[in-house]
């Protein structure tokens, strides 16, 4: 069996992300082990998250002294992926590990270039943010109690490291790939790959590589359980199974869960395999279609889990842990 698991970076850093090298660690050892148990059944390819705002120190950011976006990415990318490379080459004992920085091909006329809306780099206060957008032209947003640069998030169209990926798995090694969805290039028309000052939504490049690795299965793990209609509320559900089609009638963010769902309808669209959503310590049962959100194209409707939910609390609403307790299931064409 051969199974990308993309892990999303609130369950392999911590919602909140962390301070220091002793705490990734230790978040990364919790994510290590739902993986380890994926790769007992068999070849493993892992995508992860890796921002910007773990490697750039503000500093830096005031001084004017960054590097290029592409580079910093790629930076966030090795740094992230080398913990995780050392943490599952000592879980995983003989099986070989390799982490691989992975180039995405975007579309220069990608119309998202036109409205940057994806937050990255470190978190400065007003006064710096308007310096830096004066300076640099940047549109900086608001998040949380200071303001961040916005880029834009275009379409992944090609994983220009996708041969050399399936041929290290297809020898049995264990593929670390995909940091943060990726450093986005743009080819020229000389044909010159160039860097580009974006970030590719990660679970849009998981499903792509998916595809592109021939993966039987695709399972997208985070910190929720799963799914949810109406999260964060008495009534809420949790989706247990569902048809791409029906997965999207719901009202989803996409920038959270939304990117997760609309990236397995496409891997289910495009190779008629199974995607699988859910939380990272689930990860093996929800191969085994147990537990979290099921997505396949022989599945009609949505199979929906009735759950009963303490008050919805600020951790609850944002997902930091699991409010309610699957009590029946009811089935919606």
């Amino acid at each position: 069996m051969r199974i990308v698991a993309a892990i999303g970076g609130r369950a392999l850093l911590g919602r909140n992300g962390t301070s220091s090298l002793s705490a990734e660690r230790d978040h990364l050892a919790h994510a290590v082990e739902a993986l380890s148990g994926l790769a007992a059944r068999g070849a493993l390819v892992v995508t992860y998250g890796a921002d910007l705002q773990l490697l750039v120190p503000p500093e830096s950011v005031h001084a004017g002294a960054m590097y290029p976006m592409d580079v910093l990415e790629a930076e966030s990318e090795g740094l992230v992926g080398y913990l995780l490379e050392q943490s599952l080459q000592e879980a995983l004992g003989d099986r070989e590990v390799v982490t691989m920085l992975t180039r995405v091909e975007v579309d220069p006329t990608d119309p998202e270039f036109l409205r940057p809306s994806q937050p990255t780099g470190p978190l400065v206060d007003t006064e710096t943010a308007g310096l830096l957008a004066a300076a640099n032209k940047w549109l900086m947003v608001r998040q949380g109690e200071g303001r961040r640069r916005a880029v834009a998030s275009p379409e992944p169209r090609r994983i220009l490291e996708s041969r050399a990926i399936e041929l290290l798995v297809a020898s049995g090694i264990v593929v670390v790939c995909g940091g943060g969805g990726g450093i986005p290039v743009v080819r020229d028309r000389f044909g010159t790959y160039h860097g580009v000052d974006a970030v590719v939504e990660k679970d849009f490049t998981a499903a792509l590589l998916a595809k592109d690795v021939d993966a039987d299965a695709l399972v997208l793990l985070t910190d929720a359980a799963g799914v949810w209609v109406d999260w964060g509320t008495p009534g809420a559900k949790l989706v247990r199974a569902a048809s791409p089609e029906a997965l999207r009638s719901l009202t989803l963010e996409r920038t959270s869960i939304g990117a997760k769902v609309e990236a397995a309808c496409r891997y289910v669209e495009w190779t008629g395999q199974e995607a699988f959503v859910g939380a990272v310590e689930d990860s093996v049962e929800l191969l085994d279609g147990t537990t979290g959100t099921r997505i396949s194209s022989s599945i009609k409707g949505i199979d929906l889990q009735d759950a009963v939910c303490l008050e919805p609390t600020r951790e609850t609403l944002d997902g930091n842990m699991r409010p309610c307790d699957a009590r029946s299931s009811t089935t919606m064409p």
